[in-house]
């Protein structure tokens, strides 16, 4: 009769310790405190006035430099001083992959330097 509680109490101990594996979930990039509010399953914004992109799951800036595209934690030294606040950022809720840059001659057309589209309210104010 021990042995037979000492096997159950090993079963559901075992099956506890599997279904807390199971249920581990994985955040992917936090958007940072500068990023528009209200936006919680997008991976990429386009900067107009800068002409780059923010990937929030990697939280790299991509950039374009001497004709190739750059992953960087930070922006280039030109834009070292830039506001990220108060700049404003076009979500790119409609592209999934690993380019956004693909369309940037798109989205340089469409959301030039110093567009200003809808009123945006930042995470961290």
């Amino acid at each position: 009769k021990t042995l037979k509680l000492i096997a159950i109490g090993l079963f559901l101990f075992v099956s506890s310790l599997t279904y807390s594996q199971v249920s581990v979930s994985v955040n992917f990039g936090t958007p940072p405190s500068w990023g528009p509010a209200g936006y919680s399953n997008v991976q990429y914004y386009y900067l107009p006035d800068i002409e780059a992109y923010y990937d929030i799951r990697a939280s790299q800036f991509i950039y374009i430099s001497n004709g190739r595209w750059i992953r960087s934690r930070y922006l280039p030294r030109q834009y070292r001083n830039y506001d990220l606040y108060n700049g404003y950022k076009v979500v790119l809720n409609d592209y999934r992959g690993a380019r956004p840059y693909t369309y940037f001659r798109n989205h340089r057309t469409k959301y030039y330097k110093g567009y200003k589209g809808s009123p945006q309210r930042t995470i961290g104010k």
